[in-house]
């Protein structure tokens, strides 16, 4: 058993933990407007505009990688991964404002163009700064508590950013409307607003934590080989899967619930709103806040039951839940907003699970990959699941993208505050907000029950990975 001396400081936990809250709010307020301000604000035409994501996943899969490979093989007085946050932390940030930017052009391609290049930037500079966070978590402990411990940190502040993109950003937007600017630039305030206050916690993290678990120098292997040892790794295929099937369902339900709210919900009413405790707030602020609430509230419960049984075993019955939610989720009817925000709690349970979990899975697995090939890889390994999570993200923008303007989607005229779809587009927008989302988290719930890394496995992998250290003394 761990002792009190080797448990991690609180202060660490929470500087680390704080690091998500860039990373968080800049995912967060992508993955729920970006297609939105896309199709209604910039005016792009839904496939044309889907075509930017597939872009975007050939470039991910470039640059995650191979940005992961080059921190596993820093070497500097600053250690591997702390360089990376302390030259990228800011750039980082201010790039966030250039995926709001679209300049007010009338050719669909020249747009798409852009808005194609603004996406490489941003995503180029998030891998910069969030693969090597990442990868930190197995170089601060190795004890298996406090990496879930580490992760619910994390997950906290995650949650909290969430929170405060879903509330804040439409009412930044509003303010500057009311204030005589355009969507638009409402847009690039509250990108410019979360892009600098998540830079700072990067940058800091880079500053005072510092790597207690960085391995000797080790022998590059090149690209194509060290990838092909990755994919050796069984527990990691199965933690790639879940983590994949994971964030399509979280993804799926971000993109799409704004355009579900709008025109299902509201009946088309671009502006409505709904008092929650005496506060009128934008609808999606109130739904998506009273998620993110729930979601934070029961992230003690999911890391209390992952000590008390395991972590696949938690990760299930998070899934099950969930699944039973989002068939839910297709019973709700235009004007129905108590029953909307009953759901929204709901889901906020099975959120919780898919948000913590996962993560803590993953330096289990790179632990496995150590004993099976005397090598340390974080940076491949946390590059590669940084790949599969902005994948997963490009994917699902394809995706909803592409069923939209199959289904007859109108992007409404400039300026309008009502405005009705057509019957194929609102039950396309339910389906994928609903049924498609449960049979994505059915796809988790097969992987994580075949899981192969329990915590006594776990255990004995460190029994063995110590006694091989000591006999290297």
């Amino acid at each position: 058993m761990q002792t009190l001396k080797n448990k991690l400081p609180l202060w660490l936990k929470l500087l680390y933990g704080s690091g998500d809250w860039g990373l968080s709010s800049i995912g967060m307020m992508r993955s729920i407007f970006y297609a939105l301000y896309l199709t209604d604000v910039v005016g792009i035409e839904p496939r044309l505009a889907s075509i930017g994501a597939l872009v975007g996943i050939v470039w991910d899969a470039i640059n995650d990688p191979l940005i992961g490979m080059l921190s596993d093989r820093m070497q500097t007085r600053w250690g591997r991964r702390r360089p990376f946050l302390l030259w990228f932390a800011f750039p980082f940030g201010l790039s966030f404002v250039i995926l709001w930017s679209a300049p007010n052009w009338e050719s669909q391609i020249a747009l798409t163009v852009y808005v194609t290049l603004a996406f490489m930037i941003s995503d180029t500079l998030t891998t910069l700064v969030a693969m090597p966070y990442l990868a930190l978590t197995p170089e601060l402990t190795r004890d298996y508590d406090e990496r879930t411990t580490l992760s619910s940190f994390r997950t906290v502040f995650q949650l909290l950013a969430a929170i405060a993109v879903v509330v804040a950003a439409p009412m930044l937007v509003d303010q500057v409307i009311h204030a005589g600017g355009t969507q638009q630039q409402g847009f690039m305030l509250a990108g410019a607003i979360f892009g600098i206050t998540g830079a700072f916690p990067l940058f800091f993290i880079g500053w005072f934590v510092r790597e207690k678990f960085t391995p000797e120098k080790q022998v590059d292997l090149p690209f194509r080989e060290t990838l092909r040892i990755a994919w050796k790794n069984i527990p990691f295929r199965y933690a790639a899967g879940i983590y994949m099937f994971n964030w399509s369902a979280v993804d799926m339900i971000a993109i799409t619930f704004p355009y579900f709210l709008l025109y299902w919900v509201a009946g088309g009413n671009l502006l409505a709103k709904i008092n929650v405790l005496g506060v009128n707030l934008a609808l999606e602020s109130a739904f998506f806040g009273i998620m993110m609430i729930v979601c934070i509230l029961c992230v003690p419960f999911w890391l209390w039951l992952a000590r008390t049984r395991n972590k696949r075993e938690a990760y299930i019955i998070g899934m099950i839940f969930w699944v039973i939610v989002q068939g839910l989720i297709f019973t709700i009817q235009p004007g129905d907003m108590d029953y909307l925000l009953l759901i929204g709690a709901l889901a906020g349970v099975g959120v919780s699970a898919a948000y913590i979990l996962p993560d803590s899975i993953l330096p289990d697995v790179i632990e496995w990959d150590e004993l099976r090939t005397r090598r340390r890889q974080e940076g491949v390994y946390y590059g590669i699941r940084t790949l599969i999570r902005k994948l997963t993200g490009a994917l699902v923008i394809f995706f909803t993208l592409q069923v939209l303007g199959w289904s007859g989607y109108q992007s409404p005229p400039e300026g309008v505050t009502q405005f009705t779809q057509p019957d194929s587009a609102l039950l396309a927008i339910r389906l994928m907000v609903s049924l498609v989302g449960a049979l994505i988290l059915a796809g988790t719930i097969t992987l994580a029950w075949s899981y192969p890394l329990s915590r006594e496995k776990y255990e004995r992998i460190q029994k063995l990975l110590k006694r091989r250290r000591e006999e290297k003394v």
